[in-house]
């Protein structure tokens, strides 16, 4: 049985758990079939289509499934829209970090995508493709994430785009072997364009995106983080580094799926957990679980870097709250993340919604 604590530690706990409630909880999917735009869960979405069938479903944060058949040309996307203000370099770094399955059914795309203006730009970074590899006038190659891209650039002359009807350049990078899922260092393609003479302007849009063109197909983004903000290249996390715990591998005996008090995890014994890669070029940073107890009973998960024990999340109710630890030091480069449970005493039971590293 868990220890009896003093009164005056619940009341200072109890206090810390009422402050740090979040503002909402993660709404549930919802499905459109018809050009719209909107945010969920702290993302920005589009659907967009000129003619035939389209369903996009707005899973939890940046995740999200679509389906389309007999189309001429739709786009389904999840990321972020800016208001053309700033470079990128002034954003901070930007990088994207997924897991799909992909079923392209012919000419299709799995890519980052977006636009700027002042250069008007519309950009991919292709990570999968259908019956069609994108090409153009080639500009060079470029290693990064573990792969090799090769650099096109286009010009479509008197076509739609943002800002109306115009002519515009289109940047390129395409993987030269498919992939369905990584981290996507998004600024480090727009230096290396940079660097080829292909200038981009002030930042409009980058999302995580599904295009079909004249076919039929599907397509299911289990895992999708968009992080802007921090420095240097390779994914560092920064004000967007929000990973829902569905989407992280689950390990343990008993771990399972929840959709009260939210859409999460549940950890029942000792030894359940999830657990993902994080890609740091940064040593320390600050860790915040979004979760809750399964009743008035103290919860407990700890964090694991690298399988090293760095704090432990305390969840002091049913109602979800937010619990940070801060600065916590760690490797670089890839790194497992392990949200683990290692004291249950019978007593509770602690429910994950969110990691948010900043």
């Amino acid at each position: 049985m868990m220890k009896p604590r003093s009164v005056k530690f619940l009341f200072a706990m109890f206090i810390c758990f009422v402050l740090a409630l979040p503002a909402g909880i993660a709404e549930a999917a919802t499905t459109i079939t018809s050009n719209q735009t909107g945010t969920q869960d702290g993302y920005d979405y589009e659907l967009w289509k000129d003619s035939g069938n389209t369903s996009m479903t707005l899973n939890s944060g940046g995740t999200f499934s679509a389906q389309w058949s007999n189309i001429n040309n739709a786009l389904f996307r999840k990321g972020k829209k800016f208001d053309s203000t700033k470079t990128y370099s002034q954003l901070g770094n930007i990088s994207i970090t997924y897991n799909a399955t992909f079923n392209p059914g012919g000419n299709s795309y799995l890519c980052v995508y977006g636009w700027t203006k002042d250069p008007l730009v519309e950009y991919y970074i292709v990570d999968n493709w259908g019956t069609y590899r994108p090409t153009g006038t080639f500009k060079g190659t470029f290693s990064v994430d573990g792969g090799t891209y090769d650099i096109y650039e286009t010009t479509r002359v008197n076509q739609p785009s943002i800002i109306g009807t115009a002519t515009f350049k289109q940047y390129w990078s395409v993987r030269q072997t498919k992939r369905t899922g990584g981290t996507i260092s998004v600024s480090e393609h727009f230096k290396k364009w940079e660097s080829l003479g292909m200038p981009m302007g002030k930042m409009y849009e980058v999302a995580l995106t599904i295009e079909g063109y004249q076919s039929s197909g599907s397509a299911d983004i289990t895992s999708h983080t968009l992080t802007i903000g921090g420095g240097g290249g390779g994914g560092t996390p920064g004000t967007a580094a929000k990973t829902e715990a569905e989407s992280m591998t689950k390990g343990g005996q008993y771990t399972s799926a929840i959709s009260s008090p939210f859409n999460g995890v549940a950890l029942y014994a000792n030894n359940d957990l999830v657990k993902y890669t994080q890609n740091f070029t940064t040593g320390t940073h600050s860790f915040s679980l979004r979760g809750a107890s399964s009743n008035s009973n103290m919860a407990k998960v700890d964090l694991k870097i690298g399988g090293v024990t760095k704090g432990t999340f305390y969840f002091g109710g049913s109602s979800p709250a937010v619990y940070t630890i801060s600065n916590v030091s760690h490797g670089t480069g890839n790194q497992e993340i392990q949200l683990v449970c290692t004291s249950d005493d019978g007593t509770w039971d602690a429910y994950l919604d969110y990691l948010e590293i900043n």
